[in-house]
């Protein structure tokens, strides 16, 4: 039996071909199912394990095509690249901004954060005002722009 390295780029046709040596018998789709099916809970139930989160996030947001159909993807990241929450959303206003920095609070509501940098879209600092207004984020949090993201 060989060792298993997971690597970035496995299919799921290799996992298929893997679980296949082991005697398992299992179609690349049924795996591709069970990753639709099973991965955001499991990821919630070990994001609490996962240890501090740094306090500095980056917000943007950037228009993609998803079946079919053009859509803005909102994401927000820790100051080392890894992913707090993304959104889809059918319009970028100060709504669905408001609506995404609040889901992203929840989804990190044991690591809050002390700073948010986002883009010069004036949308973000309206939620964000409305976020401290409303008490789901502390009044101390700093709101930074960056040319980076244009």
């Amino acid at each position: 039996m060989r060792a298993v390295v997971l690597q970035d780029g496995i299919s799921y046709r290799d996992l298929a071909e893997m679980m296949q040596e082991r005697g398992v018998e299992v179609d690349p789709s049924t795996i591709f199912r069970w990753v639709q099916r099973y991965a955001p809970e499991l990821e919630k139930r070990v994001r609490r394990y996962q240890g501090h989160r740094p306090g500095s996030w980056r917000v943007d947001e950037t228009y993609v095509r998803v079946g079919g159909k053009w859509k803005y993807l909102f994401r927000a990241g820790d100051k080392h690249g890894q992913l707090i929450d993304f959104m889809l959303s059918d319009r970028r206003n100060t709504k669905a901004a408001y609506r995404f920095l609040r889901k992203a609070l929840r989804t990190m509501s044991d690591y809050p954060p002390s700073s948010i940098t986002t883009a010069k879209l004036a949308s973000y600092p309206k939620a964000i005002q409305r976020l401290q207004k409303e008490g789901l984020l502390s009044k101390k949090v700093e709101h930074r722009t960056s040319k980076l993201f244009e």
